[in-house]
């Protein structure tokens, strides 16, 4: 696993991020959108919107690309998914009629943290023609766990009460960027009362998560993969980035400073590691041309 992005310049600082509605499924979609580039989507993780994440997808769209950041069915505002179809399937189905909406018609770069990455792996893999790196910042997916470090069990055999104190470990060691705080504060409630339903369904697919099937497949199309990680995660098993990356078949992977929301706290740390990523991606692409 690789040491910390070294530092790179940046393309001047892009204006601030502009939030916008879309339709899609007859249902009003709040997204965000910033900077000037080749389009890069961002996937949010479970329990917040992109509002929380506003710092962090400023400092992306300082490596010269234009960031689009859509909140997730179900969550604060955003219309659910219909019965049947509230899965990681689901959710990428409804990514793709996104993409048609926001006017969105060339391979993007899929961004997806957490949750996020559980439906952009998902993306990735139904969606072949839509996208064209794949980026997972301490995604789910990976399918298993460790209770003591060694012995490894499926995912969804971790019960609830080791998830719990996971969270609390995370919410206590973590202190959000100031400009962030705003919009974590207001997504928690905003998702508290507007679908508890929609986000106990979501939380349960977090939990359970095991896309192996989905990651090999993207190895063997040979799609560009880069996996950034804070180091210091407790949310996601590091026994599920073992096998997340063995999936992929050793994929590009940068390690950070930090836990499982280090781009909350650290925005500067994503954008600094987002560039590395992108030009190491870029450099595969151009090589395989």
């Amino acid at each position: 696993m690789n040491n910390n992005p070294a530092a790179r310049p940046t393309v001047g600082r892009i204006d601030r991020i502009a939030w916008r509605t879309a339709t899609v499924d007859d249902g009003a979609v709040s997204y965000g959108a910033v900077g000037r580039g080749r389009p890069v989507v961002f996937v949010h993780g479970w329990g917040f919107t992109s509002r929380a994440y506003r710092p962090a997808i400023e400092r992306l769209a300082e490596s010269g690309v234009r960031v689009y950041a859509p909140t997730l069915p179900g969550f604060a505002g955003t219309t659910d998914l219909p019965r049947g179809h509230r899965s990681l399937a689901g959710y990428a189905s409804w990514l793709g009629r996104f993409l048609d909406a926001a006017g969105i018609d060339e391979p993007v770069t899929l961004v997806g943290h957490s949750f996020g990455g559980g439906v952009a792996i998902q993306a990735a893999h139904d969606l072949p023609d839509r996208v064209r790196t794949l980026v997972l910042v301490n995604s789910i997916g990976g399918g298993t766990w460790s209770s003591d470090g060694d012995a490894v069990g499926d995912i969804a055999e971790r019960p609830l009460w080791d998830w719990g104190m996971a969270g609390l470990a995370e919410a206590f060691s973590s202190r959000p960027h100031p400009a962030a705080i705003v919009g974590l504060a207001r997504d928690a409630a905003a998702n508290a009362v507007s679908n508890l339903c929609a986000l106990w369904q979501s939380a349960h697919l977090a939990r359970t998560a095991d896309l192996r099937r989905e990651l090999r497949a993207l190895a063997d199309r040979d799609l560009p993969v880069v996996v950034l990680w804070g180091r210091g995660d407790v949310v996601i098993p590091q026994a599920s980035l073992r096998t997340l990356r063995d999936a992929l078949r050793n994929p590009l992977t940068l390690t950070v400073d930090g836990n499982h929301g280090w781009l909350v706290v650290d925005p500067g740390a994503f954008g600094v590691a987002m560039g590395a990523a992108l030009a190491a991606a870029a450099a595969r692409q151009q090589a395989a041309a």
